[in-house]
């Protein structure tokens, strides 16, 4: 009597380990996690100490080993092997962890810059003073192919992807005599902002006045936004002098569904007073 009491029927038992009776009735079937009593008409009965061999099984799942090799690694009494199976998975799982912190960190990021861009007033120019910074860039595109961007493009995110950086923003540069022949889409590189400089090999936007503007839209159409740029530069007594920095921002408007309209460039060239 005082050892039945100590026993827990299915239910109860997938209650403590919050699973259902189902998955219970397979690990047994497999020879998995089998029951401590089996009564005469097949009710199974199970122990509070059999509830750590399950969280062990669950851990296990959660790392992503199959049921075959738990079952083989609970059963096995091959230390070197268990150990050799265990270092793998914790490879694995600082894997998962390395990508899922870069995820935390994409959505941290957007959330940070939708935030930023719904303050913003998209029809104003102005002039401001910008501090040196390091980027990252491409291979150069100036006068490339469609097809040939594209797979450079590829390239680039792949160099992202696998070198685990985390970005803080993707953009394009245009050189000054793109700007000035009005040549405004023929990029001269993609680039990134990071925060793992010491990883890359680093190119620097040099330090000076640059006047911000924004586009909505799309790109296509960035003409607009760049002749509207330079007849403000004329009215303020100010003359392009650098290169054009692009840097791709996202506004949720709730009013459309319509992505384009809701792609904003944020666009920076670097310029100078009139003498």
């Amino acid at each position: 009597m005082d050892s039945a009491k100590k026993l827990m029927t299915t239910g109860e038992f997938a209650n403590l380990c919050d699973v259902k009776k189902q998955t219970l009735f397979h690990y047994d079937e497999i020879g998995l996690l089998e029951p401590e009593y089996k009564n005469e008409n097949g009710y199974r009965y199970y122990t509070i100490q059999q509830a750590e061999a399950y969280s062990m099984i669950d851990m296990l799942k959660e790392i992503g080993m199959s049921l075959a090799e738990i079952k083989d690694f609970l059963q096995s009494k091959n230390t070197k092997k268990i150990t050799d199976l265990l270092t793998e998975k914790e490879k694995l799982v600082d894997i998962k962890i390395r990508k899922m912190q870069r995820i935390q960190h994409l959505i941290k990021n957007q959330k940070k810059q939708m935030e930023e861009a719904s303050q913003l007033d998209l029809d104003q120019f102005t002039i401001e003073d910008m501090e040196a910074e390091q980027i990252v860039l491409s291979e150069n595109i100036l006068n490339q192919s469609h097809k040939d961007i594209t797979k450079m493009v590829i390239s680039f995110m792949k160099y992202v992807k696998q070198g685990e950086i985390n970005v803080e923003n993707w953009g394009a540069l245009i050189r000054h005599e793109q700007i000035e022949t009005g040549d405004y889409l023929n990029y001269s590189y993609f680039y990134l902002r990071e925060n793992q400089l010491h990883l890359t090999e680093t190119f620097e936007k040099k330090a000076g006045k640059y006047v911000i503007g924004y586009h909505k839209g799309s790109y296509m159409h960035t003409y607009q936004t760049y002749e509207q740029i330079k007849d403000y530069l004329n009215e303020a007594g100010y003359h392009i002098c650098g290169d054009s920095f692009e840097e791709y921002l996202y506004l949720m408007d709730g009013s459309s569904l319509n992505v384009r309209a809701n792609y904003v460039i944020k666009i920076m060239i670097e310029v100078e007073k009139n003498k």
